[in-house]
């Protein structure tokens, strides 16, 4: 869903949750401004078994585009009137599929939103990193892991709640678009639920999903956690296909 000026744009939802948002949204909304925190869509180097990072010219897939075109197409009612986004080509890709869709908008580059910095563990194999005893640091107690000339987690994640409040005293009442990468959102929603960071791993924010906050004077609101209703349609279309190929 979609909240914005008194009134829901409904993505997936029934008749009764539907009233339960306008009244929300009457209550709470007007005052708010509300930030969509988007994961990027899928790309070919995480077959390569190498942490990404800041890995320049990692690329969306076809798969990815395709994903990426139907956020575009499921937000392109929404009344969007920023949209920012990290500055790594597969999130620039994506928010550039949201934009298209929003031609008055320019996509906005903001590096804290940024990849966590991995430092001397960018582009090297997974399987390597997970012999290292900070690899099971970085699992189970994020909170005090750090990343050899790189970001502590710690750090990460008060950068990017930084940028989210930065962004919302800068644009109140606004709807804003956020595309950034798995852990920083999982980290800012952590933040706003009220989670210790060391529990962030716990949620799950898919490629190409959709994560909703409400920030104002008051308290938080997390609206929709890892909404992919786009994406589980192409993988539904995708399927019936086959099946009327395989018939004939």
């Amino acid at each position: 869903m979609l909240l914005k000026g008194g009134y829901a744009i409904i993505l997936n939802s029934n008749a009764v949750w539907r009233l339960a948002v306008r009244l929300f949204w009457f209550k709470h909304g007007q005052k708010m401004t509300q930030v969509l925190l988007i994961r990027h869509a899928v790309n070919d180097f995480v077959k390569t078994g190498k942490l990404a990072g800041w890995t320049p010219g990692v690329h969306l897939n076809e798969e990815g585009k395709a994903q990426a075109e139907a956020l575009g197409a499921r937000l392109a009612s929404a009344p969007i009137r920023h949209l920012y986004s990290s500055p790594l080509e597969r999130t620039m890709e994506t928010a550039e599929a949201i934009r298209r869709y929003h031609p008055h908008l320019s996509i906005i580059q903001h590096e804290g939103i940024g990849e966590v910095r991995y430092g001397d563990w960018e582009g090297k194999s997974i399987a390597s990193l997970q012999a290292r005893k900070m690899w099971q640091v970085v699992q189970e107690y994020p909170s005090r892991a750090y990343f050899p000339n790189g970001e502590t987690m710690r750090g990460v994640q008060t950068r990017a709640v930084e940028a989210i409040e930065a962004l919302v005293a800068k644009h109140p009442r606004d709807l804003v678009v956020v595309v950034s990468h798995a852990d920083l959102i999982k980290m800012v929603l952590a933040h706003y639920l009220g989670m210790h960071l060391d529990n962030f791993q716990r949620l799950v924010v898919s490629p190409a999903s959709i994560n909703s906050l409400q920030l104002g004077c008051g308290r938080p609101y997390v609206s929709a956690i890892n909404d992919t209703a786009h994406v589980q349609q192409i993988e539904r279309e995708r399927k019936a296909a086959q099946t009327s190929a395989g018939g004939q």
